[in-house]
């Protein structure tokens, strides 16, 4: 197996190619870091990865989730063996049930409470046997208690045999975001440590180490580079997959992050506008195509991955949408969500103008050109008998020698000529 893990995979999934080689043994991915490897999913797939040992699966007896101190508390065992539409949840870490309030450790499918982090685990699990490799996932979400929580997680697959799926170990790590009146606070709180520190007047790099720790290199990065107005789009897409890949690899992502990657995306938009054909040309690389009903998610696509998370893709498509709606120019995104009301706001309100867009009635070209030739006067009038009621009746006339049309007869009626006649009346 050839492992894929660069920024934006190891996001969404580990890519890993399962088919066999003309060895027959199957050869283990190498790990993905180093010991100090900080992302929970990523030292989850390295686990699992070291229990291969030659084969396509490692097997469920290989793997003891209740003596891996390390992401076994928040670790869940799927067996399906019996029944692959409802299976068991065999395991279940002790913080992951203390945050969906389940007593037992052992519970069936239908028992997962809704809206809470287990089923963002167990919703994946289809993909694991449609995919027969690591499935990776990110989102947020809000919970059963209200909290909006950001979570990340992988599912891996396990054989009893080394090759029929049975068993599914997931792991999953989650923050909860502050609710606002906590986040004003804290906003609050901060402001009097860097007053406080400033009296004392330590050098620029001590506050920043104070405050900000191990993310300070996270908040060193989060400024947009700088682009001349007259960047390829090439350029363009490279700035904008690397906020995107900086954003996403964070341990602190903040609103403020997101926004910048959004707005990156937006003037990367603007400018496919003046490059068409090389637009073109990344979608065909890329497998993606434009869809007049979804005309920005191939953009998202382009720069968070076609991997990322299915949702968060509509969403962020939808708020381009609302700024196109709304025709703003380039560098002016971040400014319109404040505006708007934040991203939720701005994909509702695009929501709900599709919505009333979809509740118009279509224009009817041919009832348009009715009302049209109802209002011309006529070229010339005479009694003619013709066996229809219809407001508008083909006839059929021949043309003499000296250009006079008489008239014959009265075509019987059929919609269709009809409709073709009036098209093609100038």
């Amino acid at each position: 197996m050839t492992p894929v893990m660069d920024d934006q995979s190891a996001l969404n999934a580990p890519d890993i190619d399962t088919a066999e080689a003309e060895d027959p043994e199957f050869e283990a991915p190498p790990v993905f870091a180093e010991q100090d490897e900080r992302r929970m999913h990523v030292r989850a797939y390295n686990h699992w990865a070291s229990l291969l040992n030659g084969r396509e699966f490692p097997a469920p007896g290989d793997l003891v989730p209740a003596d891996i101190d390390d992401f076994g508390p928040n670790s869940v065992l799927l067996d399906f063996g019996e029944d692959h539409e409802n299976p068991i949840l065999r395991f279940i870490g002790d913080r992951l049930r203390a945050e969906c309030d389940l007593e037992d450790a052992e519970i069936g499918f239908g028992a997962v409470p809704a809206r809470s982090l287990l089923s963002r685990l167990t919703d994946h699990y289809f993909e694991i046997i449609a995919n027969r490799a690591p499935i990776g996932f990110e989102a947020e979400f809000t919970s059963r208690r209200g909290n909006t929580t950001l979570y990340r997680g992988i599912l891996m697959p396990l054989a009893s045999d080394g090759q029929t799926i049975d068993c599914i170990y997931g792991v999953i790590n989650w923050k909860e975001i502050a609710e606002p009146e906590i986040a004003d606070q804290l906003a609050l709180d901060t402001a009097d440590m860097i007053a406080s520190a400033l009296e004392t007047a330590p050098p620029a790099d001590d506050i920043e180490d104070l405050l900000f720790g191990e993310d300070r290199a996270d908040r060193d990065e989060a400024a947009p580079a700088d682009l001349p107005a007259d960047a390829s789009l090439a350029d363009r897409l490279a700035v904008a997959r690397d906020e995107a890949d900086g954003f996403a690899s964070a341990n602190e992502r903040s609103r403020r992050a997101l926004y910048r990657v959004l707005s990156q995306a937006w003037d990367f938009h603007l400018a496919t506008r003046s490059a068409p054909e090389d637009y073109a040309d990344m979608l065909r690389d890329a497998g993606l195509k434009v869809q007049a009903r979804a005309p920005m998610t191939p953009v998202v696509k382009l720069i968070f991955g076609a991997g990322y998370d299915k949702a968060r893709l509509t969403e962020f498509a939808a708020a381009l949408a609302h700024a196109h709606r709304a025709d703003i120019g380039a560098g002016a995104f971040t400014a319109f969500l404040d505006q708007t009301g934040g991203l939720k706001a701005a994909v509702a309100a695009e929501r709900k103008a599709r919505r009333a867009d979809a509740g118009k009635p279509k224009r009817d070209p041919l009832a348009v050109r009715r009302a049209d030739l109802r209002q011309r006067p006529a070229v010339q009038t005479l009694p003619f008998a013709a066996d229809t009621d219809e407001e508008f009746v083909l006839v059929l006339a021949r043309r003499d020698a000296t250009g006079t049309l008489g008239a014959i007869a009265a075509v019987p009626h059929d919609e269709r000529l009809v409709a073709g006649a009036l098209k093609r009346v100038d």
